[in-house]
């Protein structure tokens, strides 16, 4: 396969990982035999002090030519400025905007060893397969916003549509996992939820009635994912809801550092990037972990690239250098191990998984 992928790196450990990525699509092409042509663009603050704008136009062209786009990370203290007119976050935005990429998908699957480091008891982690989808490009984060004297304005608007293809998304991932579906919103006091109900509702018993669908109210669901996440399948949500939902769920993990993202529209085309930011009290310091980013390569295989065996040699070979204790510093203190030597160990268990293949 011949496929064209921009690498976004971006701010603080953005390129340190992304570093990991590049190394890690050049083995996957060699041992394969596929051709990767992998182009970088500027992306977020690194992308204002060069010319200005965190998404320039030629970064953007390069991601709508690509077969899929992946993204290290956005933002830092240098560009914190909350008042500031141009931010980081905003190339971002319209990067997600621009693609149309409306459907968030984070797998949460605990590493039996490493979920010891969670705070939450190893019981209530057993069986834990979450899969997500975030409406990405509707909600607050894209609606108007103003001051008005001493008040302030950001307006949440969903339309019917921006529901429904996002609902058909998620009740086909369920319907391929375990057929069930939990739909999180505030519709005892939001008019954008109580649509969001009512759209979710009718899709489910129109054109997917083999899903079981649920609603839980976002405030329970904050609850219900640390005392009882083994009871779901598949979350849907939007965006504000799904930005704090999957961050939390992030302590199932153990991890920030262990968590992949996809972002799908309509084309088959997406953006990857790890949930976890630019982390830019630790950037610099070869410490990053970089599964989280060699994950979403596997996402970006699978969904974009139709690479189903390649991503699944990637996840194995995150798994098993985990099994083998490789882990980054925000896992363990004692015996951890840099950011490119992690790297390496996935693609030596690579490089090991395909040699025994063809063998």
């Amino acid at each position: 396969m011949k496929a064209t992928i921009a690498l976004l790196p971006g701010d603080g450990i953005g390129p340190e990982v992304c570093a990991e990525a590049r190394k890690l699509l050049v083995a996957v092409a060699t041992r394969f035999g596929h051709q990767f042509e992998i182009s970088e663009g500027l992306i977020g603050g690194c992308a204002i002090d060069a010319c200005g704008d965190p998404l320039p136009a030629e970064t953007l062209a390069r991601c709508r030519e690509a077969d899929g786009v992946l993204l290290g990370a956005v933002g830092g203290p240098r560009w914190s400025d909350p008042n500031a007119k141009v931010r980081p976050e905003q190339g971002l935005l319209r990067l997600r905007a621009a693609l149309g990429v409306y459907a968030n998908l984070r797998p949460v699957v605990p590493h039996p060893e490493v979920a010891r480091q969670s705070p939450i008891k190893s019981k209530l982690l057993r069986n834990v397969d979450v899969l997500f989808v975030r409406e990405l490009t509707g909600g607050s984060y894209f609606g108007a916003k103003r001051r008005e004297g001493d008040a302030a304005i950001d307006e949440c608007r969903y339309t019917v549509g921006e529901i429904e293809r996002v609902t058909r998304q998620a009740a086909r991932l369920a319907r391929q996992r375990r057929g069930k579906l939990t739909h999180v919103d505030k519709a005892n006091v939001l008019e954008t939820s109580r649509l969001w109900r009512a759209t979710v509702s009718r899709i489910l018993r129109d054109e997917f009635p083999e899903v079981t669908l649920e609603h839980v109210l976002v405030d329970a669901m904050a609850m219900y994912l640390l005392t009882r996440p083994a009871s779901f399948d598949v979350i849907l949500t939007e965006n504000l809801f799904g930005d704090i939902l999957t961050d939390e769920s992030a302590v199932l993990a153990g991890s920030m550092g262990l968590l992949p993202s996809a972002s799908l529209g309509e084309d088959g085309r997406g953006l990857y990037e790890p949930i976890h930011g630019s982390a830019p009290d630790i950037a610099g310091r070869g410490i990053a972990n970089p599964y989280a980013t060699l994950l979403s390569v596997a996402m970006l295989l699978r969904h974009s690239l139709k690479l189903e065996a390649e991503a699944r040699a990637i996840e194995r070979a995150v798994r098993q250098a985990l099994d083998d204790g490789v882990w980054t510093a925000d896992l363990r203190r004692r015996g951890a191990v840099c950011t490119r030597d992690a790297g390496d160990a996935v693609l030596a268990r690579l490089t090991a998984t395909a040699e025994a293949a063809a063998a």
